[in-house]
């Protein structure tokens, strides 16, 4: 059985709440347990954390034991050398995931530290995203 981690940066907590004109009305925990009810053949795991830290410590902690990590590190993205890095540094395939068109925003979110280390980069089509980088990993 395949195990996969979706890793969900700062603010991606309150979807479902926060602009939801640019992220929609869903929570995002709702979406995750669509997703393992979907996908029961896989092990789905999820972790989230505002604290740039903590997301680099779970990323080494899963990046050399697990199948796959779907990653949006949110504005982390933009800003951390160390979440890329960490990336870098681990055997564990990421792919890269944002809700929406990040070239389609402002100016600084058009940088990302994650993709250049990625295996791919998912953006633009809501929750969808992270549904289709599942697939890469399992397909």
């Amino acid at each position: 059985m395949k195990k996969i981690i979706i890793i969900n940066g700062p603010n991606l907590n309150l979807l479902g709440k926060r602009e939801t004109d640019i992220y929609g009305s869903k929570s995002f925990q709702d979406f995750y347990t669509g997703l393992k009810d979907k996908y029961d053949s896989i092990d789905l795991n999820y972790f989230q954390s505002n604290i740039e830290g903590e997301l680099i410590d779970k990323i080494q902690e899963v990046g050399f034991s697990y199948d796959g990590i779907i990653l949006n590190a949110a504005a982390y993205t933009h800003t951390s050398v160390g979440i890329g890095d960490a990336i870098k540094a681990i055997q564990t395939p990421v792919i890269e995931v944002h809700i929406s068109n990040t070239y389609s925003r402002e100016e600084f979110r058009h940088q990302s530290y994650i993709s250049a280390n990625a295996k791919g980069v998912i953006l633009g089509f809501g929750l969808q995203s992270y549904e289709l980088a599942l697939n890469s990993f399992i397909s």
